[in-house]
């Protein structure tokens, strides 16, 4: 057992380390691709080589989507929800604690915004304009690169844009759209908006499934996740630690058996779940056992909650307990840094392996687990036994 808890550790401190090799923290909020229909593609910001999205994995500043012709997307930014329509070329420009600056060169986005923080900016840059989205609301943006045109819709809400440098913002109010023509020299109309298309109905259907989620009672919507809870599980009163959420899974399921670690900057290794509720209960909160078997702990309802790369892991059954964090916003990121390397060098000569050469993000984390074949980073914790650990 205190092997196990120590192998833990030192994995904790060897996703933390990388994080925080420039002495400061990563952003405490990333977007989540949540939901996707049709061939979509993924590009990081720090490789050049496009390859299929994957659900649940975590994105941040730098990161390209592109959906296929009649492919739909959906990510979340703390309460926020994207929606990409076929044909989309996306990217997020900036994703910060304060700012989300997003980029739409070809096609179509709709934008929910259910509030926002204060000091909190929305912008949308299209090649022609930048589009600031000034509160809650529902709002769509089409972009069209090769005519140089870009349209900004405000179902509710309002928004602004400023086309070419030095123009003076101007206002769209509800219920208006705005379309933006031309590069040098900008042309500009505002008019009142048409109904709703196949795409903007699609997504107000999934604005109002979140809009009757039972599990904003127990955690907050700026939880990302929160919004598949409801459908694959149920929550539960157990003292003494309050409201759990207790998953529907299959008899002998264990937290960490069913998913993969990938590199993602600027946090490092990063637990990629391949449940499709498996966000939150992985990224915030902690796992327990309890009388209705693994149990997810989201604690106090925080205002902001923060992002970690991997959950703050609760281990063993009644009568031992561990947990620690890992990745920005709490736990082993408050350790010093030797302190870091130690723990993460201590883990290598625990789980016997070393990193490969599959270090780029969206790829699978490759081990060395012996001389004679490569296996991955899950199925180095289940020789280590720590699995075992886990699940009983």
């Amino acid at each position: 057992m205190i092997r196990n808890v120590a192998c833990f550790a030192a994995l904790a401190a060897l996703a933390a380390a990388p994080a925080l090799a420039d002495g400061g923290d990563p952003p405490s909020r990333v977007a989540r691709l949540n939901y996707q229909s049709g061939p979509v593609s993924f590009r990081p910001g720090s490789v050049e080589e496009w390859t299929a999205a994957t659900l649940n994995y975590p994105l941040t500043t730098g990161d390209h989507l592109w959906t296929d012709p009649g492919a739909q997307v959906e990510m979340h930014i703390d309460s926020t929800a994207v929606r990409m329509a076929g044909g989309t070329s996306f990217s997020i420009l900036n994703l910060d604690d304060r700012m989300a600056q997003l980029s739409v060169t070809q096609g179509t986005i709709d934008v929910r915004i259910r509030d926002l923080a204060p000091g909190e900016a929305w912008e949308v840059d299209t090649p022609n304009a930048a589009i600031t989205l000034l509160g809650p609301g529902n709002y769509r943006v089409d972009a069209d690169g090769d005519r140089n045109v870009s349209t900004v819709t405000v179902w509710n809400g309002a928004a602004e844009f400023i086309g070419g440098q030095g123009a003076a913002p101007v206002p769209v109010r509800m219920g208006e759209s705005a379309r933006i023509s031309g590069m040098d020299s900008l042309t500009q109309e505002i008019v009142r908006a048409a109904p709703p298309g196949d795409f903007d109905r699609w997504s107000m259907a999934r604005d109002s499934r979140e809009d009757q989620s039972q599990s904003v009672r127990y955690v907050s919507r700026r939880m990302i996740g929160y919004e598949d809870l409801d459908e694959y599980g149920v929550w539960r009163q157990y003292p003494p630690y309050g409201w759990v959420w207790v998953p529907r899974v299959a008899a002998g399921w264990a937290p960490y058996h069913y998913g993969h670690w990938a590199w993602v900057e600027p946090w490092g290794w990063t637990w990629i779940d391949d449940a499709p509720w498996g966000f939150a209960p992985f990224h915030y909160g902690r796992w327990a056992q309890t009388p209705f078997g693994w149990a997810w702990i989201p604690g106090a309802m925080a205002a902001p909650p923060v992002y970690a790369p991997a959950l703050v892991a609760f281990i063993g059954g009644p009568g031992f307990g561990a947990s620690l964090a890992f990745g920005g916003g709490g736990g082993v990121a408050g350790v010093r840094r030797e302190v870091q390397n130690r723990l993460a060098a201590r883990a290598i000569d625990l789980l016997g392996f070393r990193p490969g050469q599959g270090t780029r993000a969206g790829e699978r984390v490759r081990c060395a687990t012996d001389r004679r074949r490569d296996r991955y980073v899950d199925q180095a914790i289940a020789a280590s036994g720590l699995r075992g650990e886990m699940a009983g």
